[in-house]
């Protein structure tokens, strides 16, 4: 079940994150709303509420979950490098995919969303320094600091591992 939930495994931040590094990362970032709206493309509305595991979140539910969690993670790093390790506000993933918006609003309207931020987060990302990279946030579900490159590394790994949800789950169920 593991290799259905992380088809591109778990994630694990290794300390020491090089220049190329981050550019590799932010420009995996960057293409996340292509690979997205490639990974849904043609689906039918049954398809896109189907589980992508069994309880797992249907597809519509993993399209609008990404840019509600990389909002989030935009918002943090602003605060970690306008102000002194700012303490951020966790919330419950599961119960915003299952707020209305999350279980039926169209996928466009995210996939939209994804563009936009993306493009957005992306300047930004590309603009940031070493030293800024160094800056962190506090996380109180985590209850540590967490420095912007292992969230860096975190959301870049984010965005591939749920669109590899979608097109595994299209190939297990030969949708073409």
């Amino acid at each position: 079940m593991d290799e259905i939930r992380y088809p591109i495994g778990k994630y694990h931040f290794q300390p020491g994150v090089t220049d190329a590094q981050r550019r590799a990362w932010i420009d995996e970032i960057a293409e996340v709303p292509a690979e997205l709206g490639a990974a849904v493309a043609g689906l039918s509305a049954a398809q896109l509420d189907t589980p992508y595991r069994p309880g797992g979140w249907t597809v519509r539910q993993v399209v609008h979950h990404l840019p509600d969690s990389h909002m989030n993670a935009y918002i943090r790093f602003k605060l970690a490098l306008t102000e002194e390790l700012p303490t951020v506000k966790p919330y419950d993933e599961t119960r915003w995919a299952e707020l209305s918006d999350g279980r039926a609003a169209p996928v466009e309207t995210s996939l939209a969303l994804m563009s936009g931020l993306h493009q957005r987060w992306v300047m930004f990302l590309r603009d940031l320094s070493p030293e800024d990279f160094a800056r962190a946030f506090f996380h109180p579900e985590h209850q540590r600091a967490m420095p912007l490159d292992e969230v860096l590394g975190v959301y870049a790994w984010h965005g591939r591992h749920h669109v590899a949800q979608i097109t595994s789950l299209r190939q297990r169920m030969q949708w073409r």
